[in-house]
């Protein structure tokens, strides 16, 4: 078995899944706030949308299942991941330094990974690949 042939022809492929994923991941959280599916945390109700929860919910909702679907990727990933650093440092890191007890370690997980996403594009299974004639 070579693993550089492997690894050249699933790399861009894993690539792809990666982004499917963490995209659905994050379009999750962007249901729970503003649709309340799966239940809110603590049950409150749907957030003003031109509040902070509320813009995050709709970054999250929109911009979650434009990473799904591989559409305008790298603006996309580059703003969640930006969106994801303030979310960390306004509201994680004021409870403790250590993410794993602020409970900020997704934050900094989407962040970093959807930095990637800003600079790798969205791999071959994707509408920008079609939209650049790469399928």
């Amino acid at each position: 078995m070579n693993l550089a042939a492997l690894s050249t022809t699933w790399a861009p492929r894993l690539l792809s899944v990666l982004r499917i994923m963490a995209g659905l991941l994050f379009l999750e959280h962007g249901t729970q706030k503003l649709l309340g599916f799966p239940a809110r945390m603590g049950g409150g109700p749907m957030p003003d949308l031109l509040s902070l929860p509320g813009i995050a919910g709709s970054l999250e909702l929109v911009g979650g299942a434009l990473i799904v679907l591989g559409l305008f990727t790298r603006p996309v990933a580059f703003l969640l991941s930006g969106q994801m650093a303030v979310a960390y440092f306004l509201a994680h890191a004021p409870k403790s330094p250590f993410p794993a007890l602020n409970g900020g370690d997704a934050a900094i997980l989407f962040c970093f990974v959807f930095l990637y996403f800003a600079a790798a594009g969205a791999g071959p299974w994707s509408l920008d690949a079609r939209r650049h004639g790469r399928i």
